[in-house]
């Protein structure tokens, strides 16, 4: 409770010190990103997931009505309490968590542009990776590589700042890229000082239509099959020194205090990874609850023996661990969030806690759906065997569930476990 009194000004008489009820514009976005869920991502979850292709048709309709774009999501991440973003996401998700992708992913791109970006550059670039409601684009945030996942200090593309020209020169393989070799502005991580492993790091805007910027292989993927994934090579990319986030001065600096044994303030790829892990729970939770939702229902209506499979215990115990799990994953969640958006520091990598018991609950949950509808759970007829196909990814990317609890075992210890 240390932390909220840091932020929070004393209450005024009679006004609660504490509450979990949300605003009546938070309700509001809620119930409008439901509807949009409901009437309009559900009905295409099951085309699109056998498609595996971007919904640009989904897509224009969100930014139609303001749900994608850099206007909705400035208004999202304004909320102060840090609760509109994961609202709006665990609810697009319930929808559907592959079309839930294609309409939020451009959103890490967005962010590692905040993370690291000066104010003109995020003016410059944020608008860019979303379009307009009438021509919508999107974003790319390349990290990975075939050789360096979890291991972000093994990154082997490089970046060469050439002087003459002022211009930066990227060559190197990106892998398992959300939007990759599609997307209108690509922000690479980059190498410019591979001694110094990940602290030598910088992150790079790769403007649209720039040469030496090509898609490799797309990835046919377990879930999320509605959201493009693929490799990106490049090929003595080169692009403006302004295209470097937070400009060269401000590298240059950072590298002599990391050459010297000063302590770095973080690394490019984490700053981005640790403002996003709550939204990634969210979207975690909103899968989680769209099984346990379905499985309710079922088994409310399905009948053995004579009688609906709620009244058995084993099925009513099971669905009650299922909203215990649920609802505490999201309180893991509002709470990084709302610490994330007040600058109240992760001291106990709440960040990674919040997306490690959000993921695992998804996994575990939608597993649970699928025993509770038995058979008809196994089969593409019915969305729970999808659900569970998009869970998985959420132990895995962005950190996965390893990760997490080293993250949170050296934050608690102090000590630099392996």
């Amino acid at each position: 409770m240390e932390a909220i009194t840091e932020v929070q000004e004393a209450p005024a008489a009679g006004e609660p010190v504490f509450s979990l009820e949300l605003t009546q514009d938070q309700k509001d976005v809620r119930d409008w990103v439901h509807g949009f869920a409901r009437d309009v991502v559900r009905p295409a979850a099951a085309e699109w997931d056998e498609r595996e292709e971007t919904p640009w048709p989904i897509i224009q309709e969100a930014a139609k009505i303001g749900l994608y774009g850099f206007e909705g999501l400035a208004q999202f991440f304004a909320d102060p309490t840090g609760l509109s973003l994961p609202i709006v996401n665990e609810e697009l998700f319930w929808g559907d968590a592959g079309i839930g992708m294609a309409i939020m992913g451009s959103g890490l791109a967005a962010a590692g542009i905040v993370a690291n970006g000066t104010g003109e550059q995020i003016g410059e670039w944020i608008p860019q990776c979303f379009g307009t409601a009438e021509d919508p684009r999107i974003a790319a945030f390349c990290v990975s590589e075939p050789d360096a996942g979890s291991d972000v200090s093994a990154l082997r593309t490089r970046a060469k700042y050439d002087a003459a020209k002022d211009e930066w020169v990227l060559n190197g393989q990106k892998a398992w890229a959300t939007n990759g070799g599609i997307a209108a502005v690509h922000v690479i991580v980059a190498s410019v000082d591979p001694e110094l492993g990940s602290r030598g790091q910088a992150s790079f805007v790769i403007p649209p239509n720039t040469p030496g910027l090509v898609m490799g292989t797309k990835v046919k993927k377990h879930g999320l099959r509605a959201s493009h994934t693929a490799d990106v090579f490049l090929d003595d990319c080169r692009i403006p020194g302004s295209c470097l986030l937070g400009g060269k001065e401000k590298l240059d600096a950072r590298l002599a205090r990391v050459r010297e044994g000063t302590k770095s303030r973080g690394q490019a790829a984490m700053a981005t990874f640790e403002a996003s892990r709550p939204t990634v729970g969210a979207q975690a939770l909103g899968i989680a609850r769209a099984a346990y939702e379905y499985a309710l229902d079922y088994a409310r209506e399905r009948r053995q023996f004579g009688r609906a499979i709620i009244e058995n215990q084993s099925i009513a115990f099971t669905l009650a661990d299922m909203k215990l799990e649920i609802d505490a994953a999201r309180l893991l969640v509002w709470r990084a969030s709302w610490m994330g958006r007040n600058q109240v520091p992760f001291r106990n990598a709440e960040g990674s806690m919040s997306k490690l018991k959000a993921g695992e609950v998804a996994v575990w949950a939608t597993e649970r759906a699928i025993q509770i509808l038995g058979g008809n759970g196994y089969t593409r007829e019915f969305p729970v065997e999808r659900m569970h196909r998009d869970a998985k990814i959420y132990t895995i990317f962005e950190g996965t569930s390893e990760i997490q609890r080293l993250v949170i075992a050296r934050a608690i210890s102090g000590v630099q476990i392996r």
